[in-house]
């Protein structure tokens, strides 16, 4: 069995668009000039964005932060990722996944790639975007305390 988390993206002009944000495929495929598959170690953190439209608009703006899942690990689904994972943070609506976006690009320019972050603040985001508060910011001091965290739980 595959211990790679798999996603689909799709590009279709005006249609439908399916990418990633963030996060370190260790494969990609491309099955054509549309559809390409990226693959991801277990444990990884990307952000994947999904947005389609028909003729009377937008239809679906969605933003999943996901961590891929470990064999044996609970997963959550999310169309076009297989099998699935952790969800850290799912939101809808553009002017939510336009905020998220903004959060990302916050983190980044902190010199900190959004993969390395704390999973803990994609959650924090997730529940108070939910509620339309704004999550605090990710800072650099915030950012050492998670990376120290992590060396000593590993």
């Amino acid at each position: 069995m595959n211990d790679l988390t798999t996603v689909e993206l799709l590009w279709l002009e005006k249609r439908i668009e399916n990418r990633i944000r963030f996060g370190r495929p260790t494969s990609e495929t491309i099955i054509d000039h549309h559809r390409r598959v990226l693959s991801f170690a277990p444990g990884s953190i990307f952000a994947f964005v999904r947005w389609s439209s028909n003729d009377f608009g937008t239809v679906l703006s969605r933003i999943d932060i996901l961590r891929a899942r470990a064999p044996g690990q609970r997963y959550s689904t999310v169309p076009w990722i297989s099998p699935g994972g952790e969800s850290l943070l799912r939101l809808s609506g553009w002017p939510k996944v336009e905020r998220v976006l903004q959060l990302i690009a916050a983190v980044e320019a902190l010199g900190i790639d959004p993969a390395d972050a704390a999973p803990d603040y994609w959650h924090h985001a997730h529940n108070r975007l939910l509620v339309n508060e704004t999550p605090r910011s990710y800072t650099c001091a915030r950012h050492q305390a998670w990376l120290r965290r992590r060396r000593v739980t590993l």
